[in-house]
């Protein structure tokens, strides 16, 4: 009787976890998100872990179908703003009992691209949905800029400096977050890199643009895509420092820094770079052959950049003394993605600590925010004055924009792949990047077929 007892208990155990077994395995669909970019809409599904999705689109009308495997939505769906020129709605329902189906229902026809990411930071697993205009991807990085008060003829246009300024994080990114007044940096350095923007392009000789113009994600190579395609001759980053524990309560000052391949010049900038290329992880990012060309790219024509970038550093730290104190009195160097932008100086400035609360109120103030552009704007100038760029312009962008694929006769070269070839030596054996190969013939990876030729760059 005991025995048949014990065994009544754990067969009614049993009965009761059979739900919460099955529970288990569904996805809980948590929270949707939307940013809207001035090139596409992003969508991002919070999850409560993995999910297997399926994604189609149907016409007349125009819509995209989301399937989620074993997924339930939980609460309703949230008040979105479909104001922009891409989303008309968004709905739900259920594809069967065990999945999920939602409906974005569309004001034209768009290219849609999914990925899931994995948890980071403050996020868990989450859906990322991106709508892109079908026509073009890019068209909104190719607009021109304005040139503010420069008229037409006023300036030779051969002679007037591009600048790409650039506002950190952005979007699902909203980068350190201050201690006292919880101010997000992703809004102060926009409104910083947009006053920079209106001064610059008051400037003589100088333009100016914003690689982020509003709050949505912007991954960090694609920054410096958008800088080369609109012709930009210098690169700007604006952050805001964030330094952990009872430390970051007390440092303060403005710092510079400059792209490093050996290494970061001290454990601080390595930390940093560390938590700036993030971005990424946090935000939602996929490599994609434009990233490989970069790469590429970057290889040519780095170092004689680094040198020119560093020189422009040392004369922002001079302006910048203007605005506050400095926290770093040379320019610090580190393995910044942001910066790798080929043929372009590139400098990322850290304008304050945001984890110092004085600092971050002084951020959060339009009279500082005002008082670090000017000091920009100034170091800009001084930069500019010395005509380091203008040299830098004739020696090294001339040659890092020939085509990466010509050899020095302009006749391609080919390798026919033999057993026990392998893609570094290939490489090594006629002196160019792996990468620039698997560029050139289009390949996934470096595994290599026997028989196959290879254009070698």
């Amino acid at each position: 009787m005991i025995v048949a007892r014990s065994s009544l208990r754990i067969v009614l155990l049993l009965i009761g976890l059979i739900p919460a077994m099955g529970q288990a395995s569904s996805v809980s669909v948590k929270n949707l998100r939307m940013w809207q970019a001035p090139d596409h809409t992003r969508l991002v599904f919070d999850l409560s872990g993995p999910l297997e999705h399926r994604l189609f689109s149907l016409s007349n009308p125009e819509r995209i179908v989301i399937d989620m495997k074993k997924a339930r939505w939980d609460g309703v769906l949230p008040v979105l703003d479909y104001s922009g020129p891409l989303l008309a709605r968004v709905r739900t329902g259920g594809q069967d009992k065990d999945n999920l189906r939602v409906v974005l229902d569309l004001k034209q026809s768009t290219r849609p691209r999914t990925f899931v990411l994995a948890p980071y930071g403050q996020y868990g697993h989450r859906l990322v949905i991106d709508l892109y205009f079908k026509k073009a991807e890019d068209a909104a990085s190719r607009k021109p800029a304005k040139t503010g008060v420069i008229s037409k003829g006023s300036v030779d246009k051969k002679k007037i400096i591009v600048i790409a300024v650039d506002a950190g994080h952005g979007g699902d990114d909203p980068g350190a977050i201050g201690r006292r007044y919880r101010t997000r940096e992703k809004h102060v350095v926009l409104a910083i890199a947009r006053e920079v923007t209106r001064r610059i392009n008051r400037e003589a000789g100088m333009r100016a643009f914003l690689t982020r113009k509003g709050d949505y994600f912007i991954s960090l190579r694609r920054r410096t895509r958008i800088a080369r395609s609109r012709g930009a001759d210098i690169f700007i980053s604006i952050h805001a420092d964030y330094i952990p524990g009872r430390r970051g309560r007390r440092v303060r000052g403005s710092s510079v820094y400059a792209l490093s391949q050996r290494g970061a010049t001290s454990e601080t900038a390595r930390l940093l770079a560390n938590k700036e290329n993030a971005s990424d992880l946090i935000g939602g990012s996929f490599a994609d052959k434009d990233d490989i060309l970069a790469k590429v790219l970057i290889d040519l024509s780095q170092t004689a950049t680094i040198a020119a970038s560093i020189r422009m550093g040392k004369d922002m730290l001079g302006t910048l003394r203007s605005a506050g104190p400095l926290h770093k009195y040379s320019v610090a160097q580190a393995g910044f993605t942001v910066l790798k932008s080929p043929a372009v100086p590139s400098i990322l400035i850290e304008t304050a600590f945001i984890s110092n609360p004085g600092e971050e109120r002084k951020l959060r103030s339009r009279s500082f925010q005002r008082k670090i552009a000017a000091s920009i704007v100034n170091g800009l100038r001084r930069y500019i004055a010395r005509g380091s760029i203008q040299k830098y312009r004739r020696h090294v962008v001339a040659k890092s924009r020939s085509p990466i694929v010509a050899t020095r006769d302009h006749q391609p070269r080919y390798h026919m792949i033999k057993r026990g070839d392998t893609l570094s030596g290939i490489a090594l054996r006629y002196k160019v990047n792996i990468d620039a190969i698997r560029f050139a013939n289009n390949m996934p990876n470096s595994k290599l077929i026997i028989g196959r030729r290879l254009q070698i760059p």
